[in-house]
């Protein structure tokens, strides 16, 4: 059974979450993970908050397989890190993360929400369009890894406005 969580604040039990993502992040962009501190001084920020999904086991264990790190400023909100655990992909995690995060910005009369993702990263491209995102602006040669070559990153936005016609 999945359901999901948000984490506004830094505890005990947060702690073991925050640990949980940092070890997604390892596991899904090895060359770009944000480590544990990382996540944890993210989270201490104004308007930063961390929703994630949990799946509940017959042994009443929680074992977190989706997260999406982000944060709320005025009428825009920006996807800072979202990923599911490698065994839950193609599962519809990501896109409960989306429905949950939508619901929310919507009831806060949020304009619009962005996000930054690789170019050569097309399976998310593909599920941010899918969710209704846009391209909006590209930064040339973002992404440096050293003996490779530059990627650009794409920003998207999804708006929240309906433009009557």
């Amino acid at each position: 059974m999945l359901s999901t969580q948000r984490i506004r604040t830094i505890n005990d039990e947060s702690i073991n979450v925050i640990k949980d993502v940092a070890g997604i992040e390892a596991s899904i962009q090895p060359q770009d993970a944000w480590a544990y501190n990382t996540i944890k001084d993210m989270l201490s920020q104004e308007g930063v908050e961390l929703l994630i999904v949990i799946e509940c086991t017959q042994e009443e264990k929680q074992r977190v397989v989706g997260y999406c790190l982000y944060q709320l400023l005025f009428e825009q909100a920006e996807i800072l890190r979202i990923g599911t655990h490698p065994c839950y992909q193609r599962r519809g995690i990501a896109s409960q993360l989306f429905f949950e995060i939508n619901k929310e910005l919507q009831s806060k009369e949020v304009m619009s929400l962005l996000l930054e993702v690789r170019e050569d990263n097309t399976p998310a491209i593909a599920l941010y369009k899918q969710q209704g995102f846009a391209i909006i602006h590209r930064r040339h040669n973002y992404y440096q890894t050293l003996h490779q070559p530059s990627i650009d990153a794409l920003v998207m936005e999804l708006s929240y406005i309906v433009n009557p016609k």
